[in-house]
């Protein structure tokens, strides 16, 4: 260190402050134009902004920790008198507060008057952030297990609801119920789901605010530093300058006693005790330090250098005045205002984490308990408008009921069998009965006499010569002159007006009796033929096997056994607008007779898939249904086409694609924009 002085200190003394000013002045730090050796900004929000009430901590006395002690006469000659001034006081105190009104402010108070309280914010601050970040990893995994027990629930209800409706289970109320119960665990699976995904906003909040409060934590901890290192500098310094004013003082002393020849006595050295041995020592000491006495040297050259001394003694004296009044300044300044601010701001931090993390964890435990909640309610409603619940729903199952209305429909659908009472029809000498007396006159008679046993109603068909089973397609709709199959449009007709919420519609078969009977009856004499009749919509898949069986027996296939392999290698094209294309050109290659009737067929089909959420029969369901049906298959060995053949299997994959796909774009394969305008 030089010995012209102590350089500028970090910050100002707070003495040349104006107590007049109407704003809260600059303190070295925070001045503009002054040169610090620290000049940064505060970062957290607390240190620019927070106003200290004047009940906070007392100022600590600079007295308290400079540890002066020495019995020099100039030492204890040193006027210095600084002006302790309360720099928390002149904080405006109509401030913005970003403080909480909860804030504790005794808390605050303990904290300046520990030695450790920085280090111990620091400290608490990271045990809580560790917190944080184990809550937010507990929320992130429980989110994880939550989402993929939502998503499998989901899944499994909704095949389950879909193989049930494709499989040939029991109808009735056990198919009500057993939808209902899968509908029932589908809103539980959304609501896990949506507990999943709050829980990890939660995650993420708490990780970004464990990583935005170990930021402010870093960035207030390397402030603190600054101002502590500045502060020990200036201290080091002022002892600097303590110890260049001693020996300075010291060697005034040696020349003085040189100058003057004293003795031990005279010059002030002896003890409180005067004795010639303790007298000879000091001045032996002294004499050691200072050389022997000049008796006999130039009075002028010691003046000189009582001068030289002197001067060195002034300079040092106001060296360690000014480095005294500084580094007393600063401390002041550093714990009357810096280490609150700073205390406060890491307080702050530890409670803006606490907090958080104890809002997220109740918002945990209030969603949990919801979602728990959520459940037992959707299991077992509060209200009737909140439906019937889980266990009401399977006790509506009735058994006795539902196999009584089967028993009926299977009764019925048998119907046509002879009846087992007595034989009266017959010889008396062979067992016959006599038979039953005639009521109502000869009318009755004459009206029921040629009605045979056993409610055949074919035996009253009269065959027009006008079969369509098992005739060429182009050929019926020519000889008909129609545009489209009759046996189509009467069946499709019938279909949509009774069947479009049949639960598998097209996929369950109808009874074999009543599938031949309603055949041959179309084959005869379709016009006669009442789809209407009670005895036919009691049981529309009749009507649907009829239909199917019609497509199959076609001698070629509806969409032609020449343009089939060109359906098959375009439903081979992974790429879906690709093979929307490739489709498209087959079917516009299709013959008028085919084009029409698939036209008209998809159509209904298309009417039928849009009440899927009655009849279970999606497209996909249908496309599997019809894949085979409307491409038949062929017959090994001669490789013509048949829609009972057993070949054919490994195109059945891309039938039903090719079906899927055509169905999946019923509107722009045939529905023109004329048609779509009209």
């Amino acid at each position: 260190m030089a010995d012209e002085g102590y350089s500028s200190t970090a910050w100002e003394s707070t003495d040349n402050s104006d107590p007049n000013a109407s704003q809260t002045p600059y303190y070295g730090l925070f001045q503009p134009n002054s040169p610090s050796l620290i000049h940064e900004s505060v970062t957290a929000p607390a240190l620019s902004s927070l106003p200290v009430k004047p009940s906070s901590p007392p100022p600590r006395s600079s007295s308290d920790s400079l540890g002066r002690s020495s019995s020099s006469r100039w030492r204890d000659s040193v006027p210095v008198t600084i002006e302790r001034k309360d720099t928390l006081s002149m904080i405006p105190s109509d401030a913005i507060s970003l403080v909480e009104t909860s804030f504790d402010e005794n808390v605050l108070r303990v904290l300046c008057e520990l030695d450790c309280g920085v280090p111990l914010l620091l400290d608490r601050i990271k045990q809580s952030m560790v917190s944080c970040r184990e809550a937010s990893v507990f929320f992130k995994k429980r989110a994880v297990l939550e989402e993929e027990y939502g998503k499998s629930l989901q899944k499994l209800a909704r095949t389950t609801s879909e193989v049930y409706s494709m499989n040939d289970g029991k109808a009735g109320s056990f198919v009500g119920a057993w939808q209902s119960s899968m509908k029932i665990h589908e809103v539980m699976a959304e609501n896990r789901i949506r507990f999943a995904q709050r829980l990890n906003e939660m995650s993420d909040e708490l990780a970004s605010l464990a990583k935005e409060v170990d930021k402010n934590r870093k960035q207030t901890k390397e402030l603190a530093s600054r101002y502590e290192r500045a502060l020990q500098e200036s201290e080091l310094n002022m002892e600097k300058s303590k110890n260049r004013l001693e020996i300075s003082s010291e060697e005034l002393e040696r020349v003085l006693l040189q100058k003057e020849g004293e003795s031990l006595k005279d010059g002030g050295l002896q003890a409180k005790n005067q004795g010639g041995v303790a007298g000879k020592r000091a001045l032996g000491k002294a004499v050691a330090k200072g050389g022997l006495l000049l008796k006999g040297k130039n009075p002028g050259n010691i003046q000189r250098q009582e001068d030289d001394v002197r001067t060195r003694v002034s300079n040092a004296s106001d060296s360690y005045r000014k480095a005294l009044t500084d580094t007393q300044a600063m401390r002041q300044e550093y714990f009357n205002f810096q280490l609150p601010r700073i205390l406060r701001a890491l307080k702050e931090c530890a409670d803006e984490i606490d907090l958080g993390t104890q809002y997220h964890l109740t918002r945990y435990a209030f969603l949990f308990e919801s979602i728990v909640l959520s459940d037992g309610s959707t299991l077992v409603p509060v209200g009737p408008e909140d439906g019937i619940g889980l266990k009401s729903t399977i006790e509506s199952i009735d058994n006795r009921a539902d196999f009584k209305i089967y028993m009926q429909n299977y009764a019925y659908a048998r119907g046509g069998a002879a009846p087992r009472g007595p034989r009266r029809e017959g010889p008396a000498e062979e067992g016959f009965l006599p038979p039953l007396p005639t009521h109502g006159g000869g009318a009755y008679s004459a009206v029921h006499a040629n009605i045979p046993i056993g409610n055949s109603h074919n035996a009253q068909i009269v065959d027009k010569g006008r079969p369509t089973f098992g005739v060429d397609l182009a050929e019926q709709m020519a000889r008909d002159n129609v545009e489209l199959p009759a046996i189509l449009e009467k069946c499709c007709v019938a279909i949509e007006k009774h069947g479009l919420r049949s639960q598998g519609i097209y996929r369950i078969s109808g009874m074999a009796r009543k599938v031949a009977s309603l055949k041959e009856r179309l084959d005869k004499d379709m016009e006669s033929v009442n789809l209407d009749s009670e005895e036919w919509i009691s049981d529309v898949n009749n009507v649907t096997s009829v239909l199917k069986m019609w497509f199959r027996e076609l001698p070629d296939p509806l969409l032609t056994s020449t343009l089939h392999q060109g359906f098959v290698e375009a439903a081979k094209i992974e790429n879906d607008r690709l093979r929307h294309i490739r489709l498209h050109e087959r079917v516009n290659d299709l013959p008028d007779p085919n084009y029409a009737t698939l036209k008209y067929f998809l159509g209904h089909l298309h009417k039928i898939a849009e009440y899927e959420a009655d009849n279970s029969m999606s497209i996909q369901n249908l496309a599997i249904v019809f894949g085979q049906t409307l491409f038949g298959q062929i017959i090994p060995g001669n490789g013509s086409f048949s829609g009972h053949g057993n070949g054919g299997i490994a195109d059945a994959p891309f039938q039903n694609k090719a079906i899927e796909t055509i169905l999946d774009h019923y509107s722009d394969i045939f529905v023109d924009e004329a048609e779509v305008g009209a």
